[in-house]
């Protein structure tokens, strides 16, 4: 067998970004430790401290501090004055590490993914039977993960920009209506519907309890009285006549997409809309390949929402990079004959979808 000789400046190349994503793999260990230790948060109010001044105002170990500190300055994460042998965080790191609920910051993101890291036993064993994983066998920083990146999106977002981009939803929603957000997690999206447009009457269903749960708390501290949560899964939803339904980011997890499309198709009225939230995709894998989230789209694909899918019936196994025409495809197939895109941002697309 002839010698395969190696391009060594692609193999230069491809050993480096490796070792970036390697550091990367630490820093984002380092960043959740950092943020539920409060360290980040310490650091902003403090303002430029050495080690041993964080830990005073801390209560935490200097020589972990120090360590932790160093490795958060060599990634650029915080910023490192060498003369004065001082750490501190600019107002552009704090957006991304600190400002909780903005959608610069990333600590959902982070905590997701140490959710994976978490329970890499089990990721590995479904990896290799094929099994599917059910939502609920992931660890609770999977769950509230999620919500810290897709709530401060739908804050951003959803009342502002994706409501009005639908034809004549905004002013129903104001006179009054019956909204259902399907697959609505910890109920961010469903909170703020109730809160912006009190007149109408919101449902959230979820067949994940522990997430209901959670959604009644953050109802109940609310003081909100035109919103109800419940257990059930897309196709065990009652038929209450619902004027407008939601999927935000779930469509692609469920076992039969066709099946929950055709029930929310089922249980709107004759002019009802189905506002389907899905992750940002093109139509094709080189597509989705220029775009730089894909790999960290397809990452989560891999390990949560096809595992997912295939733990449910059917187990058809859309998944996150499933792309508007197949998405089309699925709606097609539930009934719905018109689907448009009204609006996107870098990391969703928003679908109106009729009848």
């Amino acid at each position: 067998m002839s010698e395969i000789l190696l391009d060594t400046d692609k193999l230069e190349a491809l050993s480096g970004k490796v070792v970036t994503d390697i550091t990367g793999a630490i820093g984002v260990l380092l960043s959740y430790i950092g943020d539920q230790s409060g360290v980040y948060r310490a650091l902003e109010a403090h303002g430029p401290c050495t080690a041993s001044q964080l830990a005073n105002t801390t209560g935490l170990n200097e020589r972990y501090l120090q360590e932790f500190l160093s490795s958060n300055a060599g990634s650029g994460y915080i910023t490192y004055d060498g003369q004065a042998n001082e750490f501190s965080i600019t107002p552009e790191q704090a957006a991304v590490f600190v400002k909780e609920g903005d959608p610069t910051c990333v600590q959902g993101f982070i905590q997701a993914v140490v959710s994976q890291y978490a329970t890499h036993n089990t990721a590995l064993e479904v990896f290799k039977t094929g099994r599917g994983r059910p939502w609920s066998e992931h660890h609770i920083c999977c769950f509230c993960g999620t919500d810290r990146v897709f709530g401060p999106q739908y804050e951003e977002n959803l009342i502002n920009s994706w409501i009005p981009s639908l034809d004549g939803i905004q002013a129903k929603l104001e006179h009054g209506c019956k909204i259902v957000d399907v697959a609505c997690g910890h109920g961010s999206s469903t909170i703020l519907m109730a809160e912006n447009f009190p007149n109408s009457t919101i449902h959230g269903f979820d067949s994940h309890e522990p997430s209901i749960e959670v959604a009644r708390e953050k109802a109940k501290g609310a003081k909100l009285s035109n919103i109800e949560f419940f257990t059930n899964t897309a196709k065990e939803i009652p038929n209450n006549g619902y004027n407008f339904a939601c999927i935000f980011d779930a469509l692609h997890d469920m076992g039969d997409p066709v099946g929950a499309a055709k029930h929310i198709n089922d249980i709107l009225v004759e002019d009802g809309t189905l506002m389907l939230v899905e992750p940002m995709a093109a139509d094709t894998l080189e597509e989705n390949l220029d775009n730089p989230l894909s790999a960290l789209f397809y990452g989560f694909s891999t390990l949560v929402c096809i595992p997912c899918s295939k733990a449910q019936e059917v187990g058809l196994g859309l998944g996150a990079q499933a792309g508007q025409a197949r998405l089309t495809k699925v709606l097609n197939q539930a009934g719905f004959t018109q689907v448009q895109r009204t609006a996107e941002t870098h990391t969703n697309m928003i679908l109106e979808v009729c009848v």
